[in-house]
């Protein structure tokens, strides 16, 4: 897949009460002063259910990896982590955007939400939002036209 990497607690960190933000549930069994890193693409891979998958269900089943090693102990993403995550995992299809009435309006609406956190499917509706205006999605639909 990507090659992404989301790196887990480290149990110092969980000692003072707060977790990285990126962190992926499994890393309380991790020692204490180990903090390792572990690729999306081997998550994905020790998903028994996703052996035969086919590329829509794993390009799904990653931006789900990516929320959930990102989400905090309740399972939301707090607005900056989110804004984040697009500048980081999503950059491609925000390049060029920034300057943008609608991509404005996007962030305008995300900072404009009465919840300071975004669950999984606000989450998705956002980057299907991003998605739909970006160029590189015009550029994705004008590739398939010129084959």
């Amino acid at each position: 897949m990507c090659g992404c990497t989301i790196s887990t607690k480290d149990q110092k960190s969980r000692s003072g009460g707060e977790a990285h933000p990126s962190a992926s549930p499994t890393a309380a069994s991790l020692p204490p002063t180990m903090l390792k890193s572990i690729p999306i693409s081997k998550q994905l891979s020790s998903l028994k259910a996703l052996v035969k998958a086919s590329d829509l269900e794993k390009a799904f089943a990653t931006a789900a990896l990516i929320y959930n090693n990102s989400s905090d102990p309740d399972g939301k993403l707090s607005k900056s982590v989110a804004k984040n995550l697009l500048k980081t995992q999503f950059m491609n299809f925000i390049q060029g955007q920034e300057n943008k009435p609608k991509y404005k309006e996007i962030l305008s609406e995300l900072e404009e939400q009465t919840e300071n956190k975004l669950g999984f499917e606000d989450f998705m509706i956002l980057l299907l939002s991003v998605t739909l205006m970006s160029d590189l999605l015009q550029e994705i639909w004008m590739s398939k036209i010129t084959k």
